[in-house]
């Protein structure tokens, strides 16, 4: 049995190889973020690192810290405690960045004892001149399966000549303070991010299918709103291997092969004799990758997480239903074309390649600022790799600092992934309390002070210290920060809703139209009811005048005049008008009795002279009567 397991490494290694062969040399991009040095002055400066592929970055944003190198424990390849050392801030104080040295361990455990004693992130100090690296998780050791899980705190790579630096001003004294910047980290160019999963349908390969099982799942939901939204568009990706030519008939490349060796993974179980072999893992990562394709074309690209999801649960290889009868049980329950998903598939026993999985050879390949896919599980968003824990909120983070700043949709804005910025003193933003209106606006990599848009209505300003209603409809807002005020149920208003225009105390009223109007006594200051029979009396906004004995006050000329001359006067008009409207009826009938006359007159006349002469408009008639003669 063993020296079976040793021949599949060697087979398994040497399938590897010839798949990156072919391509020329694999290209690996290292992810990096920087790290700004802002004491002391003689290194200040900024300088790249690599992060680091555990953990969580963070995404869109940026950390503040002080730089501490212990003197025990340098590499950090044990535990703090034993060392008496802590690295937990004080209140008040700036988050602890632990310098450690590269060596004697993985770099996870160096994170994973500094994260334990209480540093906010980790900084470590390569041992030799060379381009900067990813650090990773060690490959299928399942003593660190569990601790790297729980690593939260973000760490970096640093080069040597620049870690030197930073031990020399820390053994002067000096006071070391850093940034770690992550905020282009992802290139953020629209409203929308791409962003793709390279994934694999096998749950029986240890730790890191267990935890992109888990991933799929938790992340599901995030996805789909997401997707829905119009926000992302999300694609998944499978890897493949091919055999080289000269095994496609061997045993082990038919059992993980299909297509006559074109599309290769390694057996589940690492047993050819028993148990799924790796061609059953490539049929059902075809069968995902058509899930995805009829269900986009269906326009629910969404379907494909419900589908993997629920594949994983109803279909496990534990239970020995990791097949296609299953499969199709899910796929119907969705509601999706079989029939098509079997088409796009294709027959895997054809020497030939399937347009599919060709695709996905030749996407593995890195273009542009992305390098090859050569790891399972890969994220990649807006073309950069994405480093880190497989974990929904640090994913969620990686994807919503690819929008341009102000478009991130609100999941993005939720608790587990931003801390809101606007709760504390409202930003440093304007805010008109009483009417409940901030300038204040939340996004993903910050706040940001601008003047808001309430029901329509465009507020102005700075943001900062000034916002003021303009247009059509301020008065609607808060009355347009103008003066206003009832009493006996009337309501007066210094708001002139037209654009531009100033608070103005309306009529009966004086004052700055902003802060107060005050009643103006017209009895006192002789505006109104001045006439001699006049009596006046003042009522706030306007006044009341009155008239002694039988005399009625017109407001419009300030004057008294008699009931009886008004009833007089009201009586003649209406004489008036009567007489008018009389006339009008009168020669309106005349006109119309005229008309009709001359019309008749004028037929009769026609008819009349039509015995005796043709007229214009009708031919001759001829004679026919004769005289007879005698």
């Amino acid at each position: 049995m063993v020296l079976k397991r040793q021949s599949l490494s060697l087979f398994l290694g040497f399938l590897l190889t010839s798949f990156i062969t072919p391509r020329s040399i694999a290209r690996f991009v290292v992810e990096k973020n920087s790290l700004r040095v802002t004491s002391p002055d003689k290194i200040k400066g900024t300088y790249d690192c690599a992060i680091g592929n555990f953990g969580i970055p963070q995404y869109g944003g940026s950390m503040a810290g002080a730089v501490v190198y212990p003197k025990d424990n340098k590499k950090g390849c044990k535990e703090f405690d034993g060392f008496g050392i802590s690295f937990q801030s004080k209140p008040g104080a700036l988050p602890t960045f632990v310098l450690v040295d590269r060596g004697d361990c993985f770099f996870a455990l160096k994170v994973w004892n500094a994260q334990k004693a209480g540093a906010s992130a980790v900084l470590v100090a390569d041992d030799m001149e060379e381009p900067l690296i990813t650090m990773d998780t060690p490959a299928e050791d399942v003593s660190s399966a569990q601790y790297i899980e729980n690593i939260t705190i973000p760490s970096a790579l640093i080069e040597k000549t620049f870690s030197e630096k930073l031990k020399k001003a820390l053994s002067n004294g000096d006071m070391v303070n850093v940034n770690l910047d992550w905020r282009e980290a992802v290139p953020h160019p629209d409203d929308r991010v791409e962003y793709e999963l390279w994934t694999n349908s096998n749950d029986e390969c240890g730790a890191k299918c267990d935890m992109l099982m888990e991933f799929v799942k938790d992340f599901r939901g995030a996805a789909q709103i997401l997707e829905k939204g119009g926000y992302t568009q999300f694609t998944p990706h499978y890897i493949t291997w091919f055999c080289p030519r000269a095994f496609t008939l061997s045993r082990q490349c038919k059992s993980q092969c299909i297509n006559h060796g074109r599309y290769c993974a390694p057996d589940p179980d690492q047993d050819f004799s028993s148990g799924y072999e790796g061609k059953d893992v490539v049929l059902e990562n075809l069968r995902q990758l058509c899930v995805f394709k009829v269900a986009n074309e269906a326009k629910k690209p969404w379907v494909w997480w419900d589908y993997v999801t629920d594949f994983q649960i109803r279909c496990p290889m534990k239970e020995k239903k990791y097949n296609k009868e299953c499969a199709d049980a899910v796929i119907k329950s969705f509601g999706l074309d079989g029939i098509k998903i079997d088409k796009c598939m294709g027959n895997p026993d054809t020497d030939s390649d399937n347009p599919v999985l060709k695709e996905e050879q030749d996407a593995q390949v890195g273009k542009g600022s992305r390098g090859d896919v050569t790891i399972l599980p890969t994220l990649v968003v807006n073309n950069h790799q994405y480093r880190g824990k497989l974990e929904k909120g640090a994913v969620l983070k990686a994807i919503c600092s690819g929008f341009e700043e102000t478009t991130e949709p609100a999941v993005c804005l939720s608790g587990d992934v931003e801390t809101n910025e606007c709760l504390d003193n409202n930003g440093g933003c304007w805010q008109d309390k009483i009417a409940n209106i901030t300038a204040c606006r939340d996004t993903f990599r910050g706040r940001v002070c601008e003047c808001p848009l309430v029901d329509g209505v465009q507020f102005k300003g700075d943001g900062y210290r000034h916002c003021e209603v303009s247009g059509s409809g301020r008065c609607k807002i808060n009355n347009g920060g103008c003066w206003h005020e009832s009493r006996d149920g009337h309501t007066f208003s210094a708001c002139l809703d037209v654009d531009g225009a100033k608070c103005q105390c309306p009529p009966g009223f004086k004052g700055d139209g902003v802060k107060s109007c005050v009643d103006v006594d017209e009895c006192r200051e002789r505006k109104a009811c001045q006439c001699p029979a006049c009596s006046c009396k003042d009522t706030w906004g306007s006044y009341e005048c009155s008239c002694s004995g039988d005399l009625l006050y017109i407001r419009d000329q300030d004057t008294c005049i008699s009931k009886s001359g008004a009833e007089v006067k009201s009586a003649w008009t209406v004489v008036w008008v009567i007489f008018i409207g009389l006339t009008m009826i009168v020669g309106g009938g005349y006109l119309v009795y005229r008309h009709k006359l001359r019309s008749y007159m004028d037929s009769e006349i026609r008819a009349i002279m039509a015995q005796y002469m043709p007229l214009d408009s009708q031919a001759e008639v001829p004679n026919h009567f004769h005289e007879e003669r005698a």
